[in-house]
This record gives structure tokens, C-alpha cells and sequence, in this order.
């Protein structure tokens, strides 16, 4: 078996659930040679306060799953102990524990075995653009 890695430098994205799918198809198409014949893929999300998650495509459904997280994981409350970057901070760790960090993708003939309403997204928990910025995705693929 062999395997092929990549990290993705992703924009700066605001607070949000983020559509990064064609991005990381187009790394996938970079990172393998046509001839292989491939087997699954993972995508990382490198960073303590973000997450990867495979969702609906509906803009909806994102605006509703932060208007959740941001309910289960509040800001500015004040038992938090970890505020050193913010009021936001522990609350991104949170949100980012509870979604994950990395997805595991079927890739078929050559693309990925996402469903019909299916995308992958990154979900940015941070206000603060002096600690949010860029963001790196691992993508490894094995044939």
C-alpha cells in the first residue's frame, strides 16, 4: 500500500461553517498520479480551534448548527478558566472536541464518495482574526 500527503493552506475564513470541498479535490487530484488506483482518503484539520466536518450543502443547516454550537459552547461565561486569548478561545476548543478534527473520505473512481447533499467543511470557532488566520488541512490519501 502507498501513501500520498499534502497540507492545504487555507484563506483566513471568518467565524463559520465554511464550504472547502472543491479545495480539497483539487489537491487530491495534484497529490496523485493518474494511475493509481485509490483506496480512502482523511482530512486533518491541523489547528485545536477548528473542525472538519462532512454536512448538507444547505446554507441552512450550517446557519443552524452554529446557532447550536454557539448554545452549547456560549462565550464571556464566567467559570471559564482557559480566556487567555479571549472569550471566545475555550469556546472554540469545545466546539472543535465535539465535531472532530479529521474525516474519513471513499474515494470513487478517482473522486470523492461524497453523497448527493454532501460537502466537506471547515468550521472556523474563532472571532479573532489575530488567533483564527490561516488554517492547515493534512490530506493523506493510500491506494
Amino acid at each position: 500500500m502507498s501513501y500520498y500527503q499534502t497540507t492545504l493552506t487555507l484563506p483566513t475564513y471568518a467565524r463559520g461553517i465554511h464550504i472547502i470541498t472543491p479545495k480539497v479535490k483539487e489537491a487530491i487530484s495534484q497529490l496523485l498520479p493518474h494511475s493509481a488506483k485509490v483506496v480512502g482518503s482523511s482530512v486533518f484539520a491541523a489547528h485545536v480551534s477548528q473542525s472538519a466536518i462532512n454536512e448538507n450543502a444547505d446554507p441552512d443547516v450550517r446557519l443552524d448548527t452554529e446557532d447550536w454550537l454557539n448554545k452549547i459552547a456560549p462565550e464571556d461565561q464566567p467559570e471559564y478558566r482557559h480566556t487567555l486569548e479571549g472569550s471566545d478561545d475555550l469556546p472554540a476548543h469545545l466546539k472543535s472536541m465535539m465535531l472532530g478534527v479529521s474525516l474519513t473520505i471513499p474515494l470513487v473512481d478517482g473522486g470523492l464518495g461524497l453523497g448527493m447533499w454532501q460537502g466537506i467543511y471547515l468550521c472556523e470557532h474563532r472571532n479573532l482574526q489575530e488567533y483564527g488566520g490561516q488554517r492547515k488541512l493534512v490530506i493523506t490519501v493510500n491506494t
